[in-house]
This record gives structure tokens, C-alpha cells and sequence, in this order.
């Protein structure tokens, strides 16, 4: 089965943009901003995502990434 994955951190540290500075201007807590880097974010609030897109200056497609699976079908199999 595909996901999305979260690739904020990844996005941060090209753009050389700190967690810090991203809270204080897009207004988030520490450990919101570490759940979204960390991947462990089960519902992604679309208003946060347009924030940090606008803030770093970036699309959404630059953060949230479609991993496809690399075998379609396999979890069907399995059970």
C-alpha cells in the first residue's frame, strides 16, 4: 500500500531554515513542528501545511511525498 511521507526536515535543512524559526513565524509548537518532521503526524492540518509552504517558500508537493509500493497487490496476498 502507498503512503505519504513527510519530508519537512529534509526541506528545512536545504533551505537552511531552523525548527525555531519556523515556530515563532508560523506560529507552532515545538512539538507539532518535530511530529511533522518525525513523520508521526496521523491527520495533516492543511492549514499548517499552506503556513510552512508559504513560510519556506515551497510547494506542498516539496513536503508531503507519494511513496508507492513496491509491489502492488502484495498486501491483498498476505491477507
Amino acid at each position: 500500500m502507498s503512503r505519504i511521507k513527510i519530508e519537512l526536515e529534509k526541506v528545512l535543512k536545504e533551505r537552511k531554515i531552523s525548527k525555531n524559526q519556523l515556530c515563532y513565524a508560523c506560529k507552532l509548537q515545538h512539538t507539532q513542528l518535530n511530529n511533522y518532521c518525525k513523520n508521526k503526524v496521523v491527520r495533516v492540518d492543511l492549514a499548517t501545511i499552506a503556513k510552512i509552504c508559504d513560510y519556506v517558500g515551497c510547494s506542498i508537493a516539496d513536503i508531503l511525498v507519494l511513496e508507492k509500493d513496491e509491489e502492488p497487490g502484495k498486501e491483498i496476498a498476505e491477507e
